[in-house]
């Protein structure tokens, strides 16, 4: 519970037992219900439970509790820690591998290695919970089962979930450069070819480019008709 004091049934009877607050206040310190608070005052609740001191936990102060004893309006606060406990930096260990599922590793291994190669061993190594000899011994194909080896998800091998696998490979994929691909030509932008002076300064060759020359054996075997008709004469004549 948010903002409630350690042990708040045992807290609720040492202040029901040691103190004249009102069942309210009590409730509302411990986070209980008036109703649980009262059947503590008449031995109906918490019987065989040790009361526990919040003014020696540090939880209370004697001065908040004489306060709240006077007004039956004000609420009890609890008392701010002055001792300030650094942040505990948990270091995410190995991922535990049931033990029906690690003779299964080596297939997600070589699954991960075969559809997804921008991934790095230390990604693998995450995802699989494996070494880094093992992946590597994988790839170079000198695993002692290589032959053996079949690539099998690990998503459904239930050695990692979906979405790690998804942020593995789309953390991997921020790292890679771009590729920008060759499109080729491209079409003028339209902004420029609809500005007026754009008519004046080009020419047809320039938007629908220049038509291709005629191979140069085409133009040699072109026909004369000039020397064909006269050769037509010669043969009247003759005949």
């Amino acid at each position: 519970m948010s903002n409630a004091p350690l042990m708040p049934k045992a807290t609720a009877i040492w202040l029901v037992e040691n103190t004249s607050l009102t069942f309210d206040q009590i409730a509302e310190f411990c986070k209980l219900h008036p109703l649980e608070v009262k059947g503590i005052a008449d031995g109906e609740v918490g019987a065989g439970i040790r009361g526990h001191d919040p003014i020696t936990s540090g939880q209370l102060t004697r001065e908040e509790i004489e306060k709240a004893e006077k007004n039956p309006e004000h609420q009890l606060k609890l008392a701010v820690s002055k001792v300030r406990l650094p942040e505990v930096k948990r270091h995410r260990g190995p991922r535990y591998t049931p033990l029906s599922r690690r003779q299964d590793r080596p297939n997600a291994i070589l699954w991960l290695v075969r559809n997804h190669p921008e991934l790095k061993d230390a990604q693998i190594m995450r995802l699989a919970g494996t070494t880094k000899t093992t992946i590597g011994a994988i790839r170079d194909r000198t695993h002692w089962n290589s032959a053996a080896l079949t690539p099998m998800d690990p998503v459904t091998l239930g050695l990692c979930s979906q979405i790690d696998l998804d942020f593995e490979v789309q953390r991997s994929a921020k790292d890679r450069p771009a590729v920008v691909e060759d499109q080729g030509p491209t079409l003028i932008p339209s902004e420029e070819t609809t500005q007026p002076y754009y008519y004046e300064r080009t020419s047809h060759e320039d938007v629908f480019g220049t038509s291709a020359a005629k191979p140069q054996a085409e133009e040699e075997d072109e026909i004369d008709v000039d020397s064909v008709f006269s050769k037509l004469k010669d043969l009247k004549t003759k005949e």
